[in-house]
């Protein structure tokens, strides 16, 4: 509070200084500049970024578009892996017939017929089997079966190749070649070759020989077999595909004098003013390296149109030879980029109309900037003129308020130096303004442990931040004030603390007031002991009599009698009597007592048989916990055997209606613990701070005096120990409700 004048005076100074100044005229003058400039730069980021954004939406239709020909070029490059993979697993079913593997002329034919019209659709030709030893070609095409002797080199080349023992098993696929059928019929060929080893047994044949019987192959048309899968492929609307195979030799073209050619040459030779060099890196480092991926190319045709153009393309890799990972088709599926120009344009279009209506906006809103701009200084001037009359208006009330407050209010740093302080602080420190600034605090107390007390509670509020109260004595002009001071702190704009807020209170005539109550208290007390002490003598005469006569009756009685337990019994009440006058007396007067080692044990069951008729009278059920082997403790078992009983009478008193009574006895830390457990009615929340004062009961006239507990504090505090208690009330608790008082006394170490 003390720090908050000095804020509202900054702020009505800065306030002041911008109304008076001229920075809010030459911000308003140049505020035009400023908005031009600004739209202008504006603008230039959105031309920026709308070229930007047009190249990236073309790389990103054109990437679209690669991709969506990438998987037609997977989707061909699987098909054609996959009708190869089915000549090669019918090659093989057919080299492991018994007709194929013991040469039966009739049942071989039929044999090789069944599977040349399954391979046809392949674009298998010719199924040939040529015997190792008989030196027979078996041939079975379109036109029939016939039988004839080897006339190819190439069959004898594929015989030899078939005799080497690490070929067996193995399919061989050969180079594309051309196979020539009458003038006109030339046709791109590749072979699928196997051994066939004798391995199969019949009913004829029960051991295999396992010798070389010959070598099987399909001839196959690779043209037929690529073009029923390629030539369907449309990528956009007039993209298509084509296949090289691992020399660079086109196998499929839309082109069809490329046919058969070199991929290399082939362009060159139809156009050769164009550099072809793009299309050729692509197909020498990743076509036939086996590689898939996308890219594009300078061309000079597409399906009829002769003229330079770009296209776009997408590879996939066609595997061929298990064995010889080198030897890998490709397959290209490739488009001119016009057939995406239009998407581009469109997607560029919608683009700059955004743009067009974004440039449009920052234009309509810098003029309307500088229209409001211009409205709001003429009503910021006025707006500026008034609340400034408000906030002096404001600082004044504020002034007023802090300095004509009771408390005194001040403000320190950490070092406890003050830094502000209210006129009731000048007054009740008899100190001018002039004298204060810049002394310490703790200067002003003329007390050494107030000023230490004050400094550390304002350390302590400056460490964390939390507020503090604390109440101390201050010396002033002779006459003792105490003061009840509240310590906060005060934070800047950071959040750190940079003082210290204090508003102290002078509580003089309420520490005064308590003395006084204390002395009329004190004053009771010594009432009270003046008539304990007169009471004492009459009550001693009778229990006298009773301790005389009781005594007599001892003598003529049996011990091991029960009449003999009784007599003791009343013996030992009425010392117990005799011992509560003395408890009374000791409000009024010192008086010596005896310590002893006492058994704890001992004395709590001494008292529980004093007690055990009325406890089954009240309908109280006993327990009884008591550790075995407790140390001793050093007091005096009269009065702690009063304690006991007090306690356990509080707790019949809780109990009318019934209920359960628990002593335990135990050892911990070196401490012997007696817990009293009831299951009464609990304490209220309003006496628990008062129960162990002199003369406070909440018994009805007659039943209590005030005195039980405060007697026992007063007991258990002689002999070094503690007595304290756990409550709940039935309103807390409707099940677990009851108290439990635990005393706690120092063993005595054997």
């Amino acid at each position: 509070m003390a720090g908050h004048p000095l804020n509202v005076k900054e702020l009505f100074n800065r306030i002041s200084v911008f109304h008076t100044s001229s920075w809010f005229d030459v911000f308003i003058r140049h505020f035009k500049k400023i908005v031009l400039i600004t739209v202008s730069v504006l603008l230039g980021v959105i031309f920026l970024l709308g070229w930007m954004s047009a190249k990236k939406v073309r790389e990103v239709v054109i990437e679209g578009f690669n991709q969506q020909q990438l998987v037609l070029a997977r989707h061909a490059a699987s098909q054609i892996e996959n009708s190869i993979n089915i000549l090669k697993r019918e090659l093989y079913l057919l080299s492991l017939s018994p007709f194929v593997q013991y040469a039966e002329p009739v049942f071989m034919a039929k044999r090789m017929e069944i599977a040349f019209l399954s391979v046809r659709e392949e674009g298998v030709l010719e199924i040939r089997f040529i015997e190792n030893k008989k030196r027979k070609t078996h041939l079975m095409d379109a036109l029939g079966y016939s039988v004839f002797r080897p006339d190819s080199h190439d069959d004898l080349r594929y015989l030899k190749w078939a005799r080497q023992k690490e070929n067996m098993g193995h399919i061989m696929i050969s180079d594309v070649s051309v196979l020539t059928r009458g003038d006109n019929d030339q046709r791109l060929i590749k072979k699928v070759v196997m051994p066939v080893w004798q391995v199969s047994v019949d009913e004829a044949h029960s051991a295999a020989t396992n010798e070389l019987l010959g070598v099987l192959m399909f001839i196959v048309d690779v043209h037929s077999l690529i073009e029923k899968i390629t030539k369907g492929i449309r990528s956009g609307q007039t993209g298509y595909a084509w296949v090289i195979d691992y020399n660079g030799v086109f196998l499929y073209h839309l082109e069809t004098d490329f046919i058969g050619k070199s991929a290399f040459e082939a362009r060159q030779e139809k156009k050769p003013m164009i550099s072809f060099a793009r299309i050729n890196e692509i197909q020498k480092e990743m076509m036939l390296k086996g590689k898939e991926g996308t890219s594009w190319y300078i061309s000079g045709w597409h399906r009829g149109e002769e003229r330079e153009m770009e296209k776009l393309i997408a590879y996939s890799p066609i595997r061929i030879d298990d064995k010889d990972k080198n030897r890998i088709w490709s397959v290209a599926v490739v488009a001119p980029i016009i057939e995406v120009e239009g998407v581009i344009r469109t997607v560029q279009m919608g683009q700059f109309i955004l743009e067009g209506t974004v440039i449009l906006t920052i234009l309509l809103g810098a003029g309307l900037i500088i229209g409001i701009m211009l409205r709001w200084s003429s009503l910021l001037s006025e707006e500026v003129e008034k609340k400034t009359a408000e906030l002096k208006k404001s600082e004044e009330r504020y002034k007023s308020l802090i300095e004509n407050a009771n408390d005194i209010i001040f403000t320190v740093d950490r070092n406890g130096i003050i830094t502000s302080m209210n006129m009731a602080g000048y007054s009740f420190y008899k100190i001018s303004r002039e004298d204060i600034m810049g002394v310490n605090l703790g200067e002003l107390c003329f007390n050494e442990d107030s000023a230490v007390l004050q400094l550390k509670a304002i350390e302590g509020v400056f460490d964390s931040h939390i507020s503090n109260q604390i109440t101390y004595p201050v010396n002033i002009d002779g006459e003792e004030h105490w003061l009840s001071t509240i310590f906060s702190p005060l934070f800047d704009e950071a959040g750190k603390s940079f003082a210290v807020l204090g508003i102290a209170r002078d509580i003089s005539l309420i520490k005064k007031k308590g003395k006084e109550e204390q002395m009329y208290h004190a004053e009771k007390l010594a009432s009270m002991g003046t008539l304990a002490a007169g009471v004492a003598h009459e009550i001693n005469n009778p229990l006298a009599i009773i301790l005389g006569f009781s005594d007599m009756l001892l003598e003529k009685t049996k011990p091991d009698s029960e009449e003999y337990n009784i007599l003791k019994t009343i013996e030992g009440q009425a010392m117990n009597a005799r011992r509560v006058v003395q408890n009374l007396l000791s409000f009024a007067r010192y008086s010596e007592y005896k310590e002893e080692f006492i058994d704890v044990n001992h004395s709590v069951e001494v008292v529980i048989n004093v007690v055990k008729n009325t406890l089954f009278l009240n309908k109280i059920f006993l327990t009884l916990q008591m550790q075995d082997n407790l140390p001793e403790v050093k007091a005096n078992a009269g009065e702690l055997e009063q304690v006991f009983l007090n306690i356990i009478n509080n707790a019949i008193h809780a109990m009318r209606g019934g209920g359960a009574l628990n002593v335990k006895t135990s050892l911990s830390n070196g401490q012997v613990e007696i817990r009293f457990a009831d299951t009464g009615t609990g304490i209220k929340k309003e006496y628990r701070t008062k129960i162990f004062d002199p003369l406070f009961t909440t018994k009805s006239v007659g039943e209590g005096t005030g005195l039980g507990l405060s007697v026992s504090y007063g007991i258990i505090t002689k002999f070094g120990g503690t007595i304290r208690f756990e409550t709940k009330t039935v309103e807390e608790s409707s099940e677990d409700h009851g108290t439990t008082f635990i005393i706690t006394l120092q063993a005595v170490k054997q």
